[in-house]
């Protein structure tokens, strides 16, 4: 019987060739391992659970056949969606057992959702090649304005979004300006329709800043902001553009082209608007600063002031401080000058009585001296009229030589035109010119004749 064969089959095996449980589950996984390496599974995701370890626990199934899945930590985190039951997937795994309960599973490295591969590929050649000419560089772009007048707001007119940030810019500073550009956000045209209106924000020029916003949505709703006419026209746009598409694990193309991306419209809102109440507590704030700064100043200059008024000195004060010093340094000379002479006065008198002991007489050199300078006044009197006759003498000897004199007698001075005196008339030639000097005026005349 077969049953028989297989058993004596089995019988007559050796001990070394009987397999531990451990070491053909084992066997049976490397031989999965190496038959399936790294593939993608397509399937509905059913009783997904996250463990405290962070590993995610989950069932992969289709209509006729289900398979366990496990996703490690390190794997689940770089995900930037969150995947719950029901969802469609793409899961790229690696076929393997789990050796303590041997249970057939697949190790799941990354996954996506179901359709979302060609879309996908998609963002990510149009990230690339936008990447690589330089849209997404941190320094080109542009700082926020941080008290903005007007604010810019591209959404749907009929989008919860747009209700987040009016009621939010309302909440936190109702007087900025608000100026809305609608469009449509998604389907076919929205794309166009979201560069045109960022185009019409900058070229108008009312606005300081742009929050282009949607609500959340799958990849095919969030599409339109994942084209490159709109992410060039974010780059044209004059602007600064902020972004608040989605979730805050939503990702587009105009994200990373935008000046700053907000995880949510709600967060944009905020991003842009100061908050009224934190401006006036600031301003407030200011105001004190500024006040006790003023008392601080003030009190600095008006200790300044009183230092200066201590140094100064009425001119009348100083004057008559200085007449007082004067005073007292005349008095200081008086004393000084009375000592002085009272001292040499002294001294005189020391020396005087000293020289007396070896001096002649001097009364009597006294009276010949007055003698002597008797006679030499009377000598000096008699030299002096002798002198002053001789002087008059000479004088009235003189005085009947001086030209004028001689001209007093009728007699005149005659110089010829270059002023040289004529003393013969044989110098003359009849029609020379003649000064004449008188004792009183002069006169001019004409040769006739020489004799």
């Amino acid at each position: 019987m077969p049953g028989e064969q297989g058993l004596a089959r089995v019988s007559t095996h050796s001990p070394s060739q009987i397999l531990s449980v451990s070491a053909l589950i084992r066997s049976v996984r490397d031989l999965l391992e190496r038959r399936y390496p790294l593939l993608w599974v397509a399937g509905e995701i059913s009783n997904f659970t996250v463990a405290k370890s962070g590993h995610a626990y989950f069932v992969l199934k289709d209509e006729h056949a289900q398979v366990r899945c496990v996703m490690f930590r390190q794997r689940h985190q770089l995900l930037d969606w969150q995947a719950r039951d029901g969802m469609q997937i793409e899961a790229q795994a690696l076929v393997s057992l789990y050796e303590p309960r041997g249970d057939f599973q697949l190790n799941v490295e990354t996954m996506r959702r179901a359709g979302l591969g060609a879309l996908f590929e998609a963002f990510l050649k149009l990230r690339d090649k936008l990447d690589k000419e330089g849209l997404f560089k941190a320094e080109t772009k542009r700082a926020l304005p941080s008290l903005p007048r007007a604010i810019g707001v591209i959404t749907s007119r009929e989008a919860a979004a747009l209700r987040d940030v009016m009621t939010t810019l309302a909440r936190r500073n109702p007087s900025i300006e608000v100026v809305v550009f609608p469009v449509q956000v998604q389907g076919e045209g929205a794309a166009e329709k979201i560069a045109a209106a960022l185009e019409i924000a900058g070229r108008l020029g009312g606005c300081d800043v742009v929050l282009l916003v949607r609500g959340g949505g799958s990849i095919e709703d969030l599409w339109a902001f994942n084209e490159e006419i709109v992410a060039r026209a974010i780059r044209a746009c004059p602007i600064p553009v902020v972004t608040g598409i989605g979730h805050e694990t939503d990702f587009t193309i105009a994200d990373f082209v935008a000046d700053r991306r907000a995880p949510t419209p709600t967060a944009a809102a905020e991003l842009v608007s100061p908050e009224r109440a934190e401006l006036l507590e600031g301003i407030s704030r200011l105001t004190a600063s500024l006040a006790l700064r003023t008392r601080q100043e003030l009190q600095r200059r008006m200790q300044h002031v009183d230092h200066l008024a201590r140094r100064l000195v009425h001119p009348g004060a100083r004057l008559r401080a200085q007449a007082e010093l004067l005073g007292q340094l005349r008095l200081r000379l008086g004393q000084a000058a009375s000592r002085i002479s009272a001292e040499g006065r002294w001294k005189v008198v020391r020396l005087l009585q000293r020289a007396q002991t070896g001096l002649p007489n001097t009364d009597r050199l006294l009276a010949t001296s007055l003698q002597l300078v008797a006679r030499l006044r009377a000598a000096m009197h008699t030299t002096l009229e002798r002198a002053g006759s001789a002087c008059a003498r000479r004088t009235a000897n003189l005085s009947h030589l001086d030209p004028a004199a001689v001209l007093e007698r009728g007699y005149c001075v005659v110089r010829d035109s270059s002023g040289r005196i004529v003393l013969r008339s044989a110098s003359l030639a009849a029609g020379d010119l003649l000064d004449i000097t008188f004792a009183e005026g002069a006169a001019d005349a004409r040769v006739e004749r020489s004799r």
